[in-house]
């Protein structure tokens, strides 16, 4: 997939033993659900068809890890639990992971959610700090 360079997008972590990015190479595609926190939520909710996401694995690794894009998002017009989750579609693997120490000496994301409130499970990113994950993760300096 090519992704829209004009554009942000968002962060999204998972505990790769309870689901990995391989587990959605394997699959293709698959329910992003179990969110409960309110803000996250609200996050969840915001996120669009076609927006592109970053999967990021917490617990140990601690990295960004791969690249998906929503294929379908959350639906105000289906209230209730059925609405609290959205469709995702794997598009590649990073070159190589991102780990959580290099992101902090970032200054893109001096101000980030991802920093600020770690246990986030949805986090925005802005262009310049999509862009500087992907030019970490093929060795660049951002």
């Amino acid at each position: 997939m090519t992704r829209d360079p004009g554009t942000g997008g968002w962060l999204l972590k998972t505990e790769p033993s309870q689901y990995s990015f391989a587990d959605l190479e394997r699959e293709r595609r698959t329910v992003w659900d179990g969110i409960t926190n309110p803000q996250a939520l609200r996050l969840l909710h915001s996120i669009r068809e076609g927006d592109w996401l970053l999967i990021y694995h917490t617990g140990e690794e601690r990295a960004a890890v791969g690249i998906a894009r929503c294929a379908r998002s959350a639906s105000p017009e289906r209230p209730g639990p059925r609405s609290q989750w959205i469709e995702v579609e794997v598009a590649q693997r990073l070159p190589r992971p991102v780990a959580l120490q290099e992101i902090k000496q970032h200054p893109a994301f001096a101000n980030s959610p991802l920093l600020r409130q770690p246990r986030l499970s949805v986090v925005p990113l802005t262009l310049a700090q999509w862009t500087a994950i992907e030019a970490m993760a093929r060795g660049e300096r951002a």
